[in-house]
C-alpha cells in the first residue's frame, strides 16, 4: 500500500502546466473538452453585444435630444402663432374703429354740405313764398320780384361753385344732350340751335347736361 501511495504522489508531482490547463478547459455536455476558439467566439460576441448596447444608448440619447429640440421649436412656433393672433385681433379692432369713424365723418361732412346748400337757397325760397301770398294787381312789380328771386338763386349757385353750362361754342356730347336735330344749310354743323333745359356743372363735374337741339 505504501508503494502505491508513493506512485500516485509521484504522478501528481509530474503533472505539467499544460495538463492543468487541460483539466480546467471547458467541456460540453458529453464531458469532452471544448475547443479554445469557442472562448474567442464567446468573448467576441460579448464585446459585439456591448458595442451594440452602447450604440443604442447613443442613438437614444440623440433621439431624446432631437425630441427636446422639437418640443422647444414647437413651443416657439406656438408663441409666435399666439403673438400673430393677438396682432390680427388688434388690427381688426383698429380697422373696425377706423371704418366706423370715417363713416361718421363722411356723414357729418355730407350733413354740413347739405346745410351749406340749404342756407344759400333759403332766401330766394322765402321770396317765392311771399310772392305766392301777396295780393297785387301790379304784374310788372310781380315780374320784377320774380326776376330778383332768380338772381338770388344764381348768386347762391355762384357761392356754391355751380355754373351754367355754355352752349355758344357748339355741341359737346360731354356737356350736352341732343334730343332734336335740324338741318339748316345757312348755319354751321354741330351748332346748338335751341336750349330746352339749361345744364349746370361744378368744376369738371356735370350736375345736369344741357338738353338741346343740334343743327346738322
Amino acid at each position: 500500500m505504501d508503494n502505491m501511495d508513493r506512485k500516485d504522489s509521484d504522478m501528481e508531482e509530474k503533472k505539467t502546466p499544460a495538463d492543468s490547463e487541460k483539466e480546467t478547459a471547458p467541456k460540453d455536455n458529453s464531458g469532452d473538452e471544448m475547443p479554445s476558439d469557442f472562448e474567442a467566439e464567446t468573448d467576441g460576441a460579448a464585446e459585439s453585444g456591448s458595442d451594440e448596447i452602447k450604440n443604442l444608448k447613443d442613438e437614444m440619447k440623440f433621439l431624446n435630444s432631437r425630441l427636446k429640440n422639437s418640443e422647444d421649436e414647437l413651443k416657439r412656433y406656438r408663441n409666435e402663432s399666439d403673438t400673430l393672433k393677438d396682432r390680427l385681433t388688434r388690427l381688426n379692432s383698429e380697422y373696425e374703429n377706423y371704418r366706423n369713424r370715417t363713416q361718421r365723418e363722411k356723414e357729418a361732412l355730407s350733413d354740413e354740405c347739405t346745410v351749406s346748400v340749404l342756407k344759400e337757397i333759403m332766401a330766394p325760397l322765402d321770396n317765392l313764398e311771399r310772392a305766392l301770398v301777396a295780393e297785387t294787381d301790379d304784374l310788372e312789380g310781380l315780374k320784377e320780384g320774380v326776376s330778383l328771386t332768380l338772381e338770388q338763386f344764381k348768386n347762391a349757385f355762384s357761392k356754391l361753385g355751380v355754373e351754367e353750362i355754355a352752349t355758344e361754342e357748339g355741341f359737346d356730347p360731354e356737356l350736352h344732350e341732343a334730343v332734336m336735330h335740324e338741318t339748316d344749310p345757312s348755319k354751321d354743323k354741330n351748332q346748338v340751335g335751341e336750349v330746352f333745359l339749361k345744364g349746370y356743372k361744378k368744376g369738371n363735374k356735370v350736375i345736369r347736361h344741357s338738353v338741346v337741339k343740334v343743327i346738322n
